[in-house]
Protein backbone atom coordinates (compact mmCIF):
# COMPACT_ATOMS: atom_id res chain seq x y z
CA UNK A 1 0.00 0.00 0.00
CA UNK A 2 1.16 3.59 -0.59
CA UNK A 3 2.19 6.01 2.10
CA UNK A 4 -0.13 8.95 2.65
CA UNK A 5 0.25 12.37 4.23
CA UNK A 6 -3.04 13.67 5.65
CA UNK A 7 -3.23 17.37 6.42
CA UNK A 8 -5.65 19.22 8.59
CA UNK A 9 -6.33 22.53 6.87
CA UNK A 10 -6.90 25.43 9.27
CA UNK A 11 -3.85 26.14 11.41
CA UNK A 12 -1.88 23.47 9.56
CA UNK A 13 -1.69 24.44 5.91
CA UNK A 14 -2.46 28.07 6.71
CA UNK A 15 -2.01 30.17 9.85
CA UNK A 16 -5.59 31.36 10.18
CA UNK A 17 -6.93 30.23 13.54
CA UNK A 18 -6.91 33.71 15.04
CA UNK A 19 -9.37 34.77 12.33
CA UNK A 20 -11.68 31.86 13.13
CA UNK A 21 -11.51 32.79 16.79
CA UNK A 22 -12.24 36.44 16.02
CA UNK A 23 -15.29 35.49 13.97
CA UNK A 24 -16.60 33.13 16.66
CA UNK A 25 -16.05 35.74 19.37
CA UNK A 26 -17.91 38.35 17.31
CA UNK A 27 -20.82 36.01 16.66
CA UNK A 28 -21.17 34.87 20.27
CA UNK A 29 -20.64 38.26 21.88
CA UNK A 30 -23.45 39.67 19.73
CA UNK A 31 -25.59 37.10 21.52
CA UNK A 32 -24.38 37.97 25.01
CA UNK A 33 -21.73 35.27 25.51
CA UNK A 34 -18.38 36.34 26.96
CA UNK A 35 -15.42 34.36 25.58
CA UNK A 36 -11.96 33.55 26.95
CA UNK A 37 -10.22 33.15 23.59
CA UNK A 38 -7.46 30.81 24.83
CA UNK A 39 -9.91 28.44 26.53
CA UNK A 40 -12.27 28.69 23.56
CA UNK A 41 -9.61 27.62 21.07
CA UNK A 42 -8.36 24.75 23.22
CA UNK A 43 -11.88 23.41 23.69
CA UNK A 44 -13.24 23.90 20.19
CA UNK A 45 -10.47 23.66 17.57
CA UNK A 46 -11.46 20.94 15.14
CA UNK A 47 -15.01 20.59 16.45
CA UNK A 48 -18.02 21.00 14.15
CA UNK A 49 -19.77 24.35 14.31
CA UNK A 50 -23.10 22.93 15.49
CA UNK A 51 -21.39 21.35 18.50
CA UNK A 52 -19.76 24.68 19.35
CA UNK A 53 -23.03 26.57 19.08
CA UNK A 54 -24.94 24.09 21.20
CA UNK A 55 -22.20 24.20 23.83
CA UNK A 56 -22.04 28.01 24.03
CA UNK A 57 -25.59 29.11 23.17
CA UNK A 58 -28.20 26.41 23.68
CA UNK A 59 -28.29 22.63 23.52
CA UNK A 60 -31.77 22.91 21.96
CA UNK A 61 -30.72 24.87 18.87
CA UNK A 62 -32.30 23.37 15.77
CA UNK A 63 -30.24 22.21 12.82
CA UNK A 64 -31.72 25.08 10.80
CA UNK A 65 -30.70 27.67 13.40
CA UNK A 66 -27.21 26.18 13.64
CA UNK A 67 -26.79 26.23 9.88
CA UNK A 68 -27.76 29.90 9.69
CA UNK A 69 -25.41 30.89 12.51
CA UNK A 70 -22.54 28.88 11.01
CA UNK A 71 -23.07 30.54 7.64
CA UNK A 72 -22.91 33.94 9.35
CA UNK A 73 -19.73 33.03 11.23
CA UNK A 74 -17.95 31.52 8.21
CA UNK A 75 -18.81 34.47 5.96
CA UNK A 76 -17.26 36.78 8.55
CA UNK A 77 -14.20 34.53 8.80
CA UNK A 78 -13.64 34.58 5.02
CA UNK A 79 -14.04 38.35 4.96
CA UNK A 80 -11.48 38.75 7.76
CA UNK A 81 -8.92 36.29 6.43
CA UNK A 82 -9.12 36.81 2.66
CA UNK A 83 -6.47 39.58 2.59
CA UNK A 84 -4.07 37.33 4.52
CA UNK A 85 -4.56 33.98 2.75
CA UNK A 86 -1.20 32.25 2.24
CA UNK A 87 0.51 28.90 2.90
CA UNK A 88 2.68 28.23 5.90
CA UNK A 89 6.40 28.58 5.04
CA UNK A 90 7.80 25.48 3.40
CA UNK A 91 4.45 23.85 2.67
CA UNK A 92 4.51 24.21 -1.12
CA UNK A 93 8.04 22.74 -1.25
CA UNK A 94 6.97 19.93 1.08
CA UNK A 95 4.02 19.05 -1.19
CA UNK A 96 6.28 18.89 -4.25
CA UNK A 97 8.70 16.57 -2.44
CA UNK A 98 5.85 14.31 -1.38
CA UNK A 99 4.64 14.07 -4.96
CA UNK A 100 8.16 13.20 -6.13
CA UNK A 101 8.26 10.37 -3.56
CA UNK A 102 4.89 9.02 -4.72
CA UNK A 103 3.17 9.81 -1.43
CA UNK A 104 -0.60 10.18 -1.56
CA UNK A 105 -1.87 13.53 -0.27
CA UNK A 106 -5.15 14.24 1.50
CA UNK A 107 -6.93 16.99 3.38
CA UNK A 108 -8.99 16.01 6.43
CA UNK A 109 -10.68 19.02 7.98
CA UNK A 110 -13.68 20.03 10.02
CA UNK A 111 -14.27 22.94 7.65
CA UNK A 112 -17.46 23.34 5.58
CA UNK A 113 -17.34 23.09 1.77
CA UNK A 114 -17.30 26.87 1.26
CA UNK A 115 -14.18 27.28 3.38
CA UNK A 116 -12.43 24.34 1.73
CA UNK A 117 -13.06 25.87 -1.69
CA UNK A 118 -12.04 29.33 -0.42
CA UNK A 119 -8.70 27.94 0.78
CA UNK A 120 -7.77 25.38 -1.88
CA UNK A 121 -8.98 27.43 -4.85
CA UNK A 122 -7.47 30.60 -3.41
CA UNK A 123 -4.08 28.93 -3.04
CA UNK A 124 -4.18 27.03 -6.34
CA UNK A 125 -4.21 23.63 -4.63
CA UNK A 126 -7.52 22.23 -5.84
CA UNK A 127 -5.89 19.58 -8.04
CA UNK A 128 -3.04 18.61 -5.70
CA UNK A 129 -4.78 16.24 -3.30
CA UNK A 130 -5.91 12.67 -3.92
CA UNK A 131 -8.68 13.12 -1.35
CA UNK A 132 -10.39 16.02 0.39
CA UNK A 133 -12.62 15.17 3.35
CA UNK A 134 -14.55 17.87 5.18
CA UNK A 135 -17.40 18.39 7.60
CA UNK A 136 -20.01 17.53 4.97
CA UNK A 137 -18.48 14.08 4.44
CA UNK A 138 -18.64 12.73 8.00
CA UNK A 139 -21.21 12.24 10.71
CA UNK A 140 -18.89 12.94 13.64
CA UNK A 141 -16.19 15.58 13.95
CA UNK A 142 -12.80 15.39 15.63
CA UNK A 143 -11.79 13.92 18.07
CA UNK A 144 -13.71 11.13 16.38
CA UNK A 145 -11.28 9.47 13.91
CA UNK A 146 -13.80 9.23 11.06
CA UNK A 147 -12.39 12.11 9.00
CA UNK A 148 -8.89 10.57 9.00
CA UNK A 149 -10.16 7.06 8.39
CA UNK A 150 -12.12 8.22 5.34
CA UNK A 151 -9.14 10.18 4.00
CA UNK A 152 -6.92 7.10 4.30
CA UNK A 153 -9.55 4.94 2.63
CA UNK A 154 -9.83 7.35 -0.29
CA UNK A 155 -6.05 7.35 -0.64
CA UNK A 156 -5.96 3.57 -0.62
CA UNK A 157 -3.59 3.63 2.36
CA UNK A 158 -3.56 1.64 5.59
CA UNK A 159 -3.74 3.74 8.80
CA UNK A 160 -0.24 2.64 9.80
CA UNK A 161 1.07 4.01 6.48
CA UNK A 162 -0.47 7.45 7.05
CA UNK A 163 1.08 10.46 8.73
CA UNK A 164 -1.22 13.19 10.01
CA UNK A 165 -0.27 16.88 10.23
CA UNK A 166 -2.31 18.77 12.83
CA UNK A 167 -2.32 21.90 14.97
CA UNK A 168 -5.05 21.14 17.52
CA UNK A 169 -5.26 18.66 20.41
CA UNK A 170 -8.66 17.36 19.25
CA UNK A 171 -7.18 16.63 15.82
CA UNK A 172 -4.12 14.93 17.28
CA UNK A 173 -6.41 12.82 19.46
CA UNK A 174 -8.45 11.87 16.39
CA UNK A 175 -5.27 10.80 14.57
CA UNK A 176 -4.28 8.58 17.48
CA UNK A 177 -7.72 7.00 17.59
CA UNK A 178 -7.35 6.30 13.85
CA UNK A 179 -4.04 4.52 14.51
CA UNK A 180 -1.96 7.17 12.76
CA UNK A 181 1.20 8.97 13.98
CA UNK A 182 1.08 12.75 13.95
CA UNK A 183 3.27 15.77 13.33
CA UNK A 184 2.27 18.95 15.15
CA UNK A 185 2.28 22.53 13.84
CA UNK A 186 2.67 24.96 16.73
CA UNK A 187 0.86 27.79 14.99
CA UNK A 188 -1.54 28.40 17.86
CA UNK A 189 -0.45 26.22 20.79
CA UNK A 190 3.04 25.39 22.08
CA UNK A 191 4.54 21.93 21.75
CA UNK A 192 3.97 21.38 25.47
CA UNK A 193 0.22 21.24 24.84
CA UNK A 194 0.77 17.97 22.95
CA UNK A 195 3.33 16.35 25.25
CA UNK A 196 0.91 13.73 26.55
CA UNK A 197 0.23 12.28 23.09
CA UNK A 198 2.55 9.31 22.59
CA UNK A 199 1.89 9.12 18.85
CA UNK A 200 3.25 12.64 18.14
CA UNK A 201 6.55 12.27 16.29
CA UNK A 202 7.70 15.89 16.02
CA UNK A 203 6.55 19.50 16.24
CA UNK A 204 7.53 22.69 14.41
CA UNK A 205 6.32 26.19 13.71
CA UNK A 206 6.01 25.46 9.97
CA UNK A 207 7.23 23.05 7.26
CA UNK A 208 10.59 24.70 6.65
CA UNK A 209 12.59 22.17 8.64
CA UNK A 210 10.80 19.03 7.50
CA UNK A 211 11.65 17.05 4.37
CA UNK A 212 9.84 14.00 3.04
CA UNK A 213 13.12 12.15 2.63
CA UNK A 214 14.06 12.61 6.27
CA UNK A 215 10.63 11.52 7.50
CA UNK A 216 10.81 8.38 5.39
CA UNK A 217 14.36 7.61 6.55
CA UNK A 218 13.31 7.99 10.17
CA UNK A 219 10.35 5.69 9.46
CA UNK A 220 8.01 8.31 10.86
CA UNK A 221 5.45 6.90 8.47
Amino acid sequence: MPHAFIFDMDGTMIDNMQYHTRSWVSLLEKRGVEIDTEVFFRDTAGRPGDEILRSYLSATLSDTDCAALIDEKEALYRQLYAPHLKLLPGFDRFLREAQEHGIRLAVATGAPPQNIAFTLDGLGLSDVFHAVVGAADVQRGKPDPQVFQLAAQRCGAAPSDCLVFEDAPLGVEAAGRAGMPAMVLTTTLPAAAFAHFEHVRSSAADFSGWTCASLLRQQVV
